[in-house]
């Protein structure tokens, strides 16, 4: 017996909303915003290519983070 056995055939599907427009906006502006972090902390920083790369990857990682426990509690209101 699987776990997917117990959950309606309702709550198994993915919901086929669109995603925003405001969703897609933020997701750029983080990028954007991301790829200015590398170029800060390269160029003007001087800290080099590898630890530029690494400070963002976790600045990244941490803001993947911080969208996932927003989107857990979200989905859990409803």
């Amino acid at each position: 017996m699987t776990v997917d056995q117990d959950v309606p055939a309702e709550a198994r599907q993915a919901p086929d909303e669109p995603v925003s427009t405001g969703t897609v906006v933020a997701y750029v502006a983080a990028g954007v915003l991301l790829f200015g972090w590398f170029l800060f902390g390269w160029l003007v920083q001087q800290q080099g290519f590898i630890a530029s790369v690494g400070e963002t990857a976790g600045t990244a990682f941490g803001l993947l983070l911080v969208i996932a426990i927003v989107g857990t509690y979200r989905r859990d209101r409803r």
